[in-house]
């Protein structure tokens, strides 16, 4: 694999991942009609009104959280309220707000040190893009009707579509990307967002459905508009084929949150069998990728952490300690750190409850704490990573992050007893004490070897004293 060089701010950065209709509602006066009251179940199609205004009122939320990256679920004109089906990629939708306000929400975004990613499919569009409703109307005389990929004229209704959609759904077109007029229709939408709205990079919404080629070439206009400009692409498997140097930076690392959820949040499997998966994973990529991985919990596809872990937030607490302890840039999925529960879409999907009553504040706490820790402590964020502890008698996971004396051992007791463990402290030669992160501890260093016991479900964070 050639070397290519990832975003360096990525490597120092945690997301924040927000479904914008469901974040917070900043302007009621733009709420879809009959939209629901805030709060109501999540369906396939209701609305609850949220906008990007509400994610211009709760960036300070976000900065006390300690996240520095927004990823946003896609804003374009759509009849959907996840909006994947795109009816104009260079307008706002207007129950969202205006491109004005998305302006806006990127300045200030930027003057708090908060940088935006933007979500969209280049595999699909709605029917009411304007290319795909000019050959609804104009049938084979349509300047576009090579844009798609139709099988006969005239273009036949969503229920029964005589054209290539997504996973064959008529409400989602598929793009043929052979075509030139398509090509320069994205580089004109990718120009715009980046140059006029002045957004740090991109998610690519069903990345493998699109062919390499053409990632690759959209990978040089992206780069040639800002070096620095972050792409994400939506794998759920082995991303490495899209890991090259010429498709994207990264990808959405759901092999990681896999091996998380086994090990975590259902106790599936065992330490040794965790610190195999989680070193194989480490070991397809070159270091520079692993530092800007987009590690995920969960999103807008899967159900939430802590419904997957039955309801114990202990069970998350140390799944959120590892994610942010370990490689590559954390991704809250906006709120998991309150508690928010929710099978797979549209359950996971609910609204953001703004009563601070209605919040797990113990695992709130817990989120916020982390988050300042990866940001303050540069091993946290190093490309070392090294199994310390695979215990699978006792239950114990432990790794080490960053070399040296500079290094921070990481020891979580993924079960239900304690747990004795002892560490070898051999790269803190001249170290006789260590303090515990969390908690304020300080434990002293025995013939280079420090003993400690954990609760159940405890987690302990070493860092060698001076």
């Amino acid at each position: 694999m050639e070397a290519f060089e990832t975003p360096r701010w990525v490597h120092d950065t945690i997301f924040y991942h927000i479904f914008p209709e469901r974040f917070c509602n900043g302007d009621p006066a733009n709420d879809p009609p009959g939209s629901v009251p805030w709060g109501s179940p999540p369906t396939l199609d209701n609305f609850m009104g949220g906008d990007l205004q509400g994610v211009l009122d709760r960036l300070d939320y976000l900065v006390d959280l300690g996240v520095n990256a927004i990823y946003l679920n896609p804003i374009f004109e759509a009849r959907s309220n996840h909006k994947f089906d795109h009816g104009d990629y260079l307008k706002v939708d207007p129950h969202f707000g205006t491109n004005e306000l998305m302006k806006r929400l990127v300045d200030e975004a930027h003057r708090l040190g908060i940088r935006i990613i933007l979500d969209i499919s280049h595999n699909h569009s709605g029917r009411e893009f304007f290319a795909f409703a000019d050959v609804v109307e104009k049938g084979e005389l349509s300047p576009y009707k090579d844009w798609y990929h139709f099988y006969s004229f005239p273009v036949k209704g969503p229920e029964e579509p005589n054209y290539k959609g997504w996973w064959g759904l008529g409400t989602l077109p598929e793009f043929n990307h052979e075509h030139p007029g398509v090509q320069e229709y994205f580089a004109k939408v990718t120009r715009y967002w980046m140059e006029e709205i002045g957004i740090d990079g991109w998610r690519l919404d069903v990345a493998n459905e699109v062919p390499h080629w053409y990632w690759e070439k959209w990978r040089e206009l992206v780069k040639s508009i800002n070096p620095e400009a972050y792409t994400v692409g939506e794998i759920w498997g082995d991303g490495t084929p899209w890991l090259q140097g010429n498709n994207f930076d990264a990808v959405m690392n759901y092999v990681f949150r896999d091996h998380v959820v086994h090990f975590f949040a259902e106790r599936k499997i065992k330490p040794s069998h965790f610190h195999r998966e989680i070193t194989e994973l480490l070991s397809r990529h070159p270091t520079t990728v692993n530092l800007a991985m987009f590690n995920l919990l969960g999103s807008h596809d899967t159900p939430r952490i802590l419904t997957v872990a039955g309801g114990d937030v202990s069970r998350v607490k140390l799944a959120i300690a590892f994610q942010m302890c370990y490689v590559g840039a954390p991704v809250i999925y906006y709120g998991d750190e309150i508690g928010m529960v929710g099978g797979k879409d549209p359950e996971c999907r609910g609204a953001f409850p703004w009563d601070p009553a209605a919040w797990n504040t113990e695992l709130y706490q817990w989120v916020r704490r982390l988050a300042r820790l990866r940001r303050s402590e540069a091993a946290l964020r190093s490309p070392e990573y090294h199994g310390v502890v695979a215990d699978d008698a006792s239950g114990v996971y432990a790794f080490r992050r960053g070399v040296g004396r500079g290094s921070i051992v990481v020891v979580l007791n993924n079960s239900l007893k304690a747990a004795r463990v002892e560490i070898s402290t051999a790269p803190w030669k001249g170290v006789s004490h260590v303090l515990e992160l969390l908690e304020g501890d300080i434990y002293p260093l025995i013939d280079h070897e420090l003993a400690l016991t954990l609760a159940p479900a405890q987690v302990a964070i070493l860092k060698p004293l001076a």
